[in-house]
């Protein structure tokens, strides 16, 4: 038997870890693993790489992903899916592993209706996928975020300013929510609930008369106005998602025109997706890959890994892009809670 493994969207920790682990058991049923370069696009040049496991042994801790990757949508080609599954016969391929988020998994899910042997592994640094618990990657943005946080926590008390962070996530909050939280955050604001700018000019103004003149404000790239729209101008991916970006500078600038207080704009942006995994990534990319082939050996294409509880689980690809998965209420309460 002979397997394919590709990445698509944006990179995050962990996608080495799962490319290991697929290698590793494909190669204990005595399969050979191909590697495609680049996702999709690499599919439809088939750009692609022979991969063992003295390769890629050593790779579990190191981010990034060898095998590349690309936001390319093969529906935006012509005759992109037929493409693929040409492309495919000739690589002699019996099935794809295919690693990414709603995104990637929605293009996997229309392939296999198509006649491809498709299995799904959930990846997104913004833990937006709604059929399982957590996506590798999600924690270790969040311990990076988490950590320049804290450091810019310093200097916002050593100077009495206003700091507002920015972190990405798009139109779910999970990454500052989480961030926000772990690192003490005096506001955080998220997609989820649109914010009215004059109630946070009003709650920094009210620590300031209370003595405490260092604000942190988290702010995920997607959150919104209430009462004015903040989408701004951008490029749009081959996916339609507007890049987004710029509503931190935006709240930034009108806190220090309201207030007069110092206030300094940091964007984390790509800076939290890179880098080593943490361990709970680590772990478990490698229980997904390990999973995905299994779902190979058993015939059940069309299906994804998913974590549920401590579970490792497979639901089906169409579930797994049906909807976004966005905050949890108790999360949202704890974010309530801990304004100060």
């Amino acid at each position: 038997m002979k397997i394919g493994i590709l990445n698509g969207g944006g990179d995050c920790a962990g996608l080495n870890a799962v490319t290991r682990a697929v290698v590793k058991r494909a190669e204990s049923y005595g399969w050979e693993v191909i590697g495609i370069r680049y996702g999709w696009d690499g599919f439809l040049r088939n750009d692609t790489v022979k991969l063992s496991f003295p390769l890629v042994e050593s790779l579990i801790g190191v981010g990034g992903t060898i095998l590349k990757s690309s936001r390319t949508n093969p529906a935006k080609r012509p005759d992109g899916f037929q493409t693929i599954l040409d492309n495919s016969k000739k690589l002699g391929l019996d099935a794809v592993v295919c690693v990414g988020g709603d995104d990637t998994l929605g293009v996997a899910s229309q392939l296999y209706k198509k006649g491809l042997n498709a299995v799904g592994v959930p990846k997104t640094m913004d833990n937006d996928l709604s059929s399982t618990d957590y996506t590798f990657g999600f924690y270790s943005a969040v311990n990076e975020a988490t950590h320049a946080i804290d450091n810019l926590r310093t200097t916002a008390e050593s100077h009495d300013r206003v700091f507002v962070v920015e972190v990405m996530g798009r139109e779910a909050g999970w990454v500052a929510a989480y961030a926000g939280i772990a690192s003490g955050a005096n506001l955080i604001l998220v997609p989820e609930e649109p914010f009215d700018l004059n109630d946070v000019i009003s709650f920094v103004r009210n620590r300031h008369e209370r003595g405490e003149k260092a604000t942190v404000i988290v702010i995920s790239e997607g959150a919104s106005l209430a009462r004015k729209g903040s989408d701004l101008e951008g490029k749009v991916d081959e996916f339609g998602h507007v890049r987004l970006g710029g509503i931190g500078q935006l709240l930034g600038d009108e806190i220090e025109k309201a207030t007069k207080f110092d206030t300094r704009i940091s964007i984390l942006g790509h800076m939290i997706r890179g880098g080593q995994p943490t361990a709970f990534d680590r772990v478990l990319s490698t229980q997904f890959g390990l999973a995905a082939v299994d779902l190979i050996k058993e015939g059940k294409f069309g299906m994804m890994t998913s974590l549920r509880g401590t579970k490792i689980v497979s639901v089906s690809l169409e579930e797994s892009t049906s909807r976004q998965r966005l905050l949890d209420p108790e999360i949202l309460e704890t974010m309530r809670k801990l304004s100060y």
